[in-house]
Parts: structure tokens; C-alpha cells; sequence
């Protein structure tokens, strides 16, 4: 479904919202905008053409009473539709409260003191870095807005804070009624004294045997993008950025003969959770919600050609509202590219002699966020043969707490010093609101087993194939099984190929397929429900975007996707959406210090008797080019 009224806002739009809501006087005299976005409209309404307005949602703080304001906007009309206050759950952080905890601690005497007793006294090489405090239970959150912060002293300005973690000192300060909540000293533990630094002047000498890697494409790239409409080879979809979400992509489709097919109305990361596993009273209540308590894409980076991106790049910009509501440019945040992605596909004919081989090549949309010690690259490749492949990319520097000389800690790896990296997971949610062929699709769960041996199976051979049809939204069990090779389909059972089978899409699970390890009574379970499972399957919903919920900041109902399913909704033949969590449990290896190699977990959206044949035997072979001695061998 290509539309415009799911686009990104853009600057005009942003301002417009933004005016709209301080001249209703949301959020009191200075409203706080966590986040302003596009309030996408309900599909059926424009499946079945009714009028349908453009409208807006802010999440608004008050910066005098915490209190937040879920506020819905039209933007033809220039009026509030509805705004509600939260009763649970909070606005995004805002930019400014990172420097508004630093300021409220450094001032207060009891964190002065307590660093002192460790030999600190220059507060101005102090790093505070900030987790929300929806984690303990025994704080009363109500009329507070709270942030529990640890700290890391450099010894230079340029320094790597978390190798020199102040191990023991938890600020947690209140961004609203700018006041220290308290001060928790568990006690001094040894610092790291090395700086483990990752720059260049620190890591001397560097590698001299590597030769240039060029890539030139002299005639330039194979796509078209007209505003945020992308067409390449086959494929057309649109491309926006969400301050939440990050990249999000919309209207997937595949062109097949002279039309296009509808694969995916919209693709995006919905929620991620990092719990770290150290039950210390210091660290149990660490985690992040990096797209509701964060914003993920208010953090994307400016990308640098050459570094974060290689090739003939496109870049867009993203607008994002700051803390005030302003537009403001986030300068490179999207980066376009194709890629040379290996053998497509390859035939030798041992009789003829002849070889066929057709090389593949991908189309890479993909940003980076950076969120306190880690960074997150989010990627969507596409290729000619109809197969979509999300890779998240996981970077940066893991985090850390001091130990004793000589301890063997029982829930984290001595990487240093005085100093070891803390167990941990980064869970994934993805919400794919799949439209195979059309919107009216249903789910399959697949399960490969041996056939039983019998009259039907004398030689123990057969392969089986089980098809669970999930039929209500408490169906099967959601969790991938390698050993049985379990995937699922959607399939569109109104539409067939040329040989009788129902076109779909399959969902291919990758390796990292952990789910939330945190047990009750930890409110993490609470929180993030949606983690206990690899995938959900949900009737689409308008307002069901989110599988935390709208508003984890803060929040302990379980909103989400447990809340949601339920109810144990329909979900054959229908509007459907596929919820798919990725999760990697990092055990930190001493590897992974100072800053650690880039970590990929991925999955697979594959067609599935969508097509005929394979749909990419048009693609011509390449002319054989910067080979040394080699024969012509493409075609």
C-alpha cells in the first residue's frame, strides 16, 4: 500500500504539531516533546476508500510534574484530536535530562563525598550514563521521573570512561523536580589504573600490509529514489525514519511480469531490551529499552562515507523533533548502497562442459544508533531473487563493574585489571505487518521431522513436513527449534502459483533466537513479555505498533504483546502481522575489549512458492573484469 499518510513528518509538520500543542497548553508552559511522528491511519479505512486526514502523535512531558501526554494531532485541520495522560509509563528521555542528571549529581555533597572516598576529586572527568528506573519495584515512580545513574571516571578528557568504572555509586536523580532522589554507595571496589584505549595513537604499530579495496561504480547506482519512494531492480518500497523505531520501511513490493506484488505493508524494529544478569543490588535492575525509553532513532548517527558505508552511497536525512519541538536535521542518518553479494546462482553441466554462473548483487538500507556504550546497525537487504535478509549489527564497548584482585566473578568476564564485563542480552523485536500478495494471509508453523517407519516408510528415509496452522493467536508455541528446522510461512490462501500451491513468504530465524532468560520475581519479565518468545502472530491492530507497548518508560503493567494476544484473537485469513524476536546472549569474551568486534544476528524473509520458477533468471552475467589469469567463465 503506497501512501504518503504513512511517510515520516516532515520539518513544516513537526513545527506545526509542536505549535498546536503548546497553544492547547499540553505539557504546561514548556512542553518537553519526547517523540513526534506520523499517527498512521487505520489500513481497512483506506482499503476501503474513506476520506482519511493526516494526522500526528506527540508524547509530551511536563517538565514541572512528570506527568506525559499521549497527544494525537491532525494536521489538515491544524487541531487536537485527543490528548490523554498516561497513568503508566513515560515519555522518552529527553536530550537535556543527560545533562541535567550530570549537573544535579555533581552538585550534590553526598556523590562529592563519595567519590572522594575513591580518590576522585576533578568531577569534570566524571561520565554519568543513565538507566531508567522501571526496574525497582520499590521505588514509587508516581509524580517522578527518575533515572539511575552510574559513573565512569577518564583519566583525560578523550579517555575510555568504561574502563574505569566507579564501581558502587548509583545516582539516581529526579530530570523533573531536579533533585538527587538518592545516593547509594555499596561500597569502594579497585579501579582499573590502565587506560584501555581503542584510537590509533593508542594501538601502535599499526598494520602496514594492507593493500587498497576499491569500490567504483563508473556508470553510478542501479536504483531510483524520488522523495522516500525507492525502486530498485524488482523491488519498490518506500523509506522513512521514526524517532522510536528508527528505519522504517513501508508498501514492500515485488514487480512480477508487468505488476507488482505486495510482500510487506511495513517492516521496522519495533521494541529491543538489553537485561544485563549480574543480581548485585548495584546491577540488577540495569536494562534498556532503547526504542521506548531512548528513542532509537533520535540517536542515528551522521553516517562517514568510507567508514560506516563503502561505495557509491546515497544518503538521506532524517527530522526529528528536539526537546522543544523543533526540527531538527540529523545529516546523513540513512545510508543507500548496492553491494556485490556472491554467487546467485550457478550451474556446471559435467556433460556439455558449459558453465553458468550469475553473480548477486544486493540493495543495503541500513542506519546506526548509538545508545550510551553501545551502537546498533540496522540493515535490510534486498535481492533479485526476491529474498529480504535484516541483520542487526551490534558494536562498541561492553559494560563493566569492578572486581577484587584475583576474583573470579560468577556473572561476568575479567577483561582487564580490576575490572570485568558484565553477562548480558540484547533482544530484538521486529514487527513485519506482512501483506503476501494481497492483506488477506495466514500463518503456518513448519516443523521437518523423519517420517515413521513403516508400510509407508519401509527404509527410514522419508522426510516429513508438519504445518501447524496458526489459527487463534495462542497457537503453537513461538519458539524457533533448529532440530526440527522450524520456520513459518504466510501464505495468501486465495491466491496459488501455476502449480496449485498458496503463494507466501517464509520467516527463516537465525542463529541468535534466545529468549529472555530473567526469571520472576524480576520485573524485567513483566516488562518485556515480549522477549519470552521468538515469534507472535496478531491480528493487525492500528494502535498494536509497539510490543512493549507505547510507553515502557517507567512502566510495569506488561503492555504489549502479552497484554495483546490475550485475547486470543483470530488470525486466519486475515490482516496479519508477524512479530519476530532476534536475541544474543553475550557471555563477553576478553576479545571483546576494549571495543568489541561487530557481533550479526539476522533472519530471512524467503519466497515461498510466490513465484513460478526462479525469479531471477533474467539477471545477465557479468563481463569478467580485474582478473589475473582467469578464463571467462559467467556465461
Amino acid at each position: 500500500m503506497h501512501s504518503p499518510l504513512f511517510d515520516a513528518l516532515t520539518a513544516d509538520e513537526i513545527s506545526t504539531v509542536a505549535e498546536i500543542v503548546r497553544a492547547a497548553g499540553i505539557g504546561g508552559e514548556r512542553p518537553g516533546f519526547g517523540a513526534v511522528f506520523t499517527d498512521e491511519p487505520d489500513k481497512a479505512l483506506l482499503r476501503a476508500g474513506e476520506p482519511v486526514s493526516r494526522k500526528a502523535r506527540a508524547m509530551v512531558l511536563d517538565r514541572t510534574s512528570a506527568a506525559t501526554y499521549d497527544v494525537l494531532v491532525d494536521l489538515k485541520t491544524a487541531s487536537v484530536v485527543s490528548s490523554v495522560q498516561l497513568t503508566d509509563g513515560g515519555a522518552p528521555m529527553l536530550a537535556e535530562e543527560i545533562e541535567i542528571v550530570t549537573e544535579l549529581a555533581k552538585a550534590d555533597p553526598r556523590y562529592v563525598k563519595a567519590l572522594a572516598k575513591r580518590g576522585i576529586t576533578d568531577l569534570s572527568l566524571v561520565q554519568l550514563d543513565p538507566f531508567g528506573a522501571g526496574n525497582q519495584g520499590e521505588i514509587d515512580l508516581e509524580g517522578r521521573r527518575l533515572w539511575n545513574c552510574v559513573s565512569y571516571h577518564r583519566h583525560f578528557p578523550e579517555d575510555n570512561g568504561y574502563a574505569h568504572v566507579i564501581e558502587g555509586v548509583i545516582a539516581t536523580v529526579d530530570t523533573v523536580k531536579r533533585e538527587v532522589y538518592a545516593i547509594n554507595d555499596y561500597g569502594v571496589k579497585p579501579m582499573n589504573p590502565i587506560c584501555n584505549n581503542y584510537t590509533p595513537e593508542h594501538n601502535q604499530p599499526m598494520r602496514d600490509d594492507i593493500k587498497p579495496l576499491e569500490i567504483t561504480q563508473p556508470e553510478g547506482v542501479s536504483f531510483r529514489l524520488d522523495g522516500p519512494l525507492m525502486e530498485w531492480q524488482k523491488w519498490r518500497f518506500r523509506i522513512n525514519m521514526h524517532p522510536l523505531e528508527g528505519l522504517v520501511l513501508t508498501g514492500v513490493e515485488y514487480k512480477d511480469g508487468d505488476a507488482y506484488r505486495s510482500v510487506m505493508h511495513r517492516g521496522s524494529l519495533s521494541e529491543m531490551m538489553v537485561p544485563y544478569g549480574d543480581p548485585n543490588e548495584a546491577h540488577y535492575w540495569r536494562s534498556a529499552f532503547d526504542v521506548g525509553e531512548y528513542g532509537l532513532g533520535k540517536l542515528a548517527n551522521s553516517l562517514l562515507l568510507g567508514c560506516d558505508c563503502l561505495g557509491e552511497i546515497v544518503y538521506l536525512d532524517a527530522v526529528m523533533a528536539d526537546d522543544d519541538g523543533n526540527p531538527s536535521v540529523i545529516k546523513n542518518a540513512i545510508c543507500i548502497h548496492e553491494e556485490d553479494a556472491g554467487i546467485l546462482w550457478k550451474h556446471t553441466d559435467w556433460v556439455t562442459g558449459k558453465v553458468d554462473v550469475r553473480r548477486s548483487r544486493k540493495l543495503v538500507v541500513s542506519f546506526i544508533a548509538t545508545v550510551g556504550n553501545y551502537h546498533y546497525g540496522f540493515y535490510w537487504n534486498f535481492f533479485q531473487d526476491g529474498h529480504i535478509e535484516v541483520d542487526t549489527k551490534l558494536l562498541g564497548v561492553v559494560q563493566t563493574r569492578s572486581i577484587e584482585p584475583g576474583e573470579v566473578p560468577s556473572h561476568a568476564t575479567p577483561i582487564a585489571e580490576n575490572l570485568a564485563a558484565t553477562y548480558h542480552q540484547h533482544l530484538f523485536s521486529f514487527r513485519l505487518d506482512m501483506e503476501v500478495d494481497g492483506w488477506q494471509n495466514t500463518v503456518y508453523q513448519n516443523d521437518i521431522s523423519g517420517a515413521p517407519v513403516g508400510p509407508r516408510n519401509p527404509s527410514g528415509n522419508a522426510i516429513s513436513v508438519t504445518k501447524t496452522l496458526i489459527g487463534r493467536e495462542q497457537d503453537g508455541d513461538g519458539i524457533t527449534d533448529p532440530q526440527s528446522a522450524r520456520s513459518w510461512t504466510v501464505v495468501n490462501p486465495g491466491k496459488r502459483n501455476k502449480w496449485g500451491l498458496p503463494v507466501g513468504y517464509k520467516l527463516l530465524p537465525g542463529w541468535a533466537s534466545d529468549t529472555l532468560i530473567a526469571q520472576d520475581p524480576s520485573l524485567m519479565v513483566k516488562r518485556a513479555g515480549f522477549a519470552t518468545k521468538n515469534i507472535w502472530v496478531t491480528p493487525y491492530a492500528p494502535d498494536e505498533i509497539r510490543s512493549a507497548g507505547e510507553h515502557p518508560n517507567g512502566s510495569r503493567r506488561g503492555a504489549g504483546l502479552p497484554e495483546w494476544t490475550a485475547q486470543n484473537r483470530p488470525v486466519e485469513d486475515t490482516d496479519v502481522v508477524l512479530w519476530h524476536t532476534l536475541g544474543v546472549t553475550h557471555i563477553p569474551r576478553s576479545e571483546d575489549w576494549p571495543v568489541m568486534p561487530t557481533e550479526v544476528a539476522s533472519f530471512m524473509l524467503l519466497p515461498n512458492n510466490f513465484f513460478d520458477q526462479n525469479p531471477a533468471l533474467d539477471v545477465p552475467a557479468n563481463e569478467p573484469k580485474h582478473a589475473t589469469g582467469a578464463e571467462e567463465c559467467c556465461h
